[in-house]
């Protein structure tokens, strides 16, 4: 089944278009890639999806559910952002729980597994102002997948990460995998997502093109 059904959708701010006429179906299960410059709307595409930026013309079906100008935010879609935002005067256990407990979701056992699958120790009590760029690039790819989402987002998942967390995040994304998630994954490191994915896009010129995926 086509679980993200982007139907003839266009995109601009200002006169700056971003896409123009876009159409893209991709069935469930599948981990998708997605490359190009910067600033050609990889991020603005995700947004979209995940029903926080409007699309000026066409729809979005994410598991046959509208997103998009007043219909309800979906609820099964998580949502990596590249410059993550939580509280800093908590640790990340902490911070995934007010998380957690707002929308009733999980309980303690799960957030401290998925800190544990990122590479983050549920007992550290640091702070979050306090960590540093790759922890809060992990605590916020656990937020992600916490609640056992059907659609992933990850813009971005491997920037200011060493080569070990990065392994750590390939195999949560394999784990995700495993368990017929769908997911969407940007990165500039092509090398990564050449190895984690079914399918590849390329971003460019207003338009997403699939390319061949050769490891």
């Amino acid at each position: 089944m086509n679980f993200v059904e982007i139907k003839n959708i266009s995109k601009s701010f200002g006169d700056h278009i971003i896409f123009d006429d876009v159409s893209l179906s991709i069935d469930q299960g599948q981990c998708v890639g997605f490359i190009g410059e910067n600033g050609v709307g990889k991020s603005v595409l995700f947004k979209m999806i995940a029903g926080l930026v409007e699309v000026d013309k066409g729809q979005i079906y994410v598991k046959d559910q509208l997103v998009g100008r007043n219909e309800n935010f979906p609820t099964n879609i998580g949502f990596f952002v590249n410059q993550p935002s939580f509280v800093d005067i908590f640790d990340g256990f902490e911070n995934l729980k007010l998380l957690a407990e707002i929308k009733n979701s999980i309980d303690d056992k799960k957030i401290r597994d998925t800190m544990i699958a990122v590479g983050l120790d549920p007992d550290n009590k640091t702070k979050f102002k306090s960590y540093s760029t790759g922890m809060k690039q992990k605590l916020a790819i656990a937020q992600a997948i916490m609640e056992d989402q059907d659609l992933v987002l990850l813009d971005e998942p491997f920037n200011a990460l060493d080569t070990k967390s990065n392994l750590e995040i390939i195999n949560v994304i394999n784990k995700l995998k495993e368990e017929d998630k769908t997911i969407f994954l940007t990165s500039h490191q092509e090398e990564y997502l050449r190895k984690l994915c079914n399918e590849i896009y390329l971003v460019n010129d207003n338009k997403i093109k699939r390319i061949d995926n050769k490891i």
